[in-house]
This record gives structure tokens, sequence and C-alpha cells, in this order.
């Protein structure tokens, strides 16, 4: 079981370790937490307890390892990796992560993206890959700090949470290229003081 004790760079401790059912009741309400504009990108509607139940129950699987953080209790980072389950893409693993508005930009996501990072290590994944909406610009940019490049864009190929068309953007990185650019985050953030 991961289980693990971090400081944001403004100096917030949080833990991040696994996702547990037990959780479910704190991941609703993040979720539902999450601003209309967060929300509308994601895969599902997560404000929909059934919805969120059976993608938890997912987990038994075993391709998918979901982790979360949490400060003083509740929720306040989601993250997924997801091994593909088709053989022909049994070496690429899928990354998501999503963080509550207000602990944005102070680190958390990369934390959570390490760890899922390390996770995909230990799996033998050759490919880590990002599928994201156009308009998540923000996502976009990030991705392409840690080393992703866009490798297709999709027209019109997915609708939003609002029945609106998307372009979907594929973006992948090898693991060892992000394992570079996350040591380079942390080697060059102010941050390690405050750990």
């Amino acid at each position: 079981m991961r289980k693990k004790r971090e400081t944001l760079k403004d100096g917030t401790k949080v833990l991040v370790r696994d996702l547990h059912y037990e959780d479910l009741d704190k991941l609703m309400t993040f979720y539902r937490a999450l601003p209309p504009d967060d929300r509308v990108y994601l895969k599902v509607d997560v404000t929909k307890r059934k919805v969120v139940e059976k993608r938890m129950r997912l987990m038994e699987e075993g391709t998918i390892y979901r982790i979360v953080a949490l400060h003083e209790d509740e929720i306040i980072g989601d993250g997924m990796f997801e091994i593909s389950k088709e053989e022909w893409r049994i070496h690429q693993g899928e990354l998501r992560v999503i963080v509550a508005r207000s602990f944005q930009r102070k680190g958390l996501g990369m934390i959570m993206m390490r760890e899922l990072h390390s996770l995909a290590m230990k799996k033998d994944i050759d490919k880590i890959v990002v599928k994201m909406m156009k308009p998540q610009k923000g996502a976009i940019n990030i991705c392409k700090k840690l080393g992703f490049h866009i490798e297709s864009t999709i027209p019109n190929y997915v609708w939003d949470q609002k029945g609106q068309p998307q372009d979907l953007v594929i973006m992948t990185c090898k693991p060892k290229d992000l394992w570079q650019e996350l040591e380079h985050f942390y080697s060059e953030s102010d941050w390690r003081r405050c750990r």
C-alpha cells in the first residue's frame, strides 16, 4: 500500500495514498465540489455516485491503480494509472490527475504524477499516454513541460459533459523521459527548501 506524507510548495502538509472503497463518500464530496469548468472535460459525469462506484470496482481487475491526496482528511486530488487491457497496447498506460482548484499551482499535481510514474516503472510500461480535450490548454502545457508530445489531434472525436463535440488531443511520453522532467522540476524548484 502506498502512503506518503508530502509538503507542498506553500508548506501545506498532505497525505498521498491508495484509494480505498471506504473513500467513496469523500471522493463524491471532492468531485461535486469541483467547479463545472473543471468537470466539463472529464470522461464521465463524476457527480453520479453509481458511475464513480463502477469505476472504483474496476480496480479489482488489476490494471487500474488509483491514488488520492488528502488534506485534513478531505480528498483534494485524484489520480489514476490505467494499463491497457488490449494485447497490442499492453505496453501502454494512461495517466490522469485532477486537483482541487484551491490546491492547484502548489506542486500537488506533480507529486501525484511522480507517484503514478513510479507505479508505471514497476509495471514495465514502455509508453505513458494522456488524453484530453483541446480546450484544456493549461493541462496540455503542463504535459509538454513534463516531456509529453502531441501524437495526434482528432477533430470532433469526443463530447464534453455539456454534449458539445471536442477535439481529442493524444500525448505520449517514455517513462524515463517523464522521470527526467520530474527530477528537473524538483531540483530546480525552491520547493525543496520547504520539505
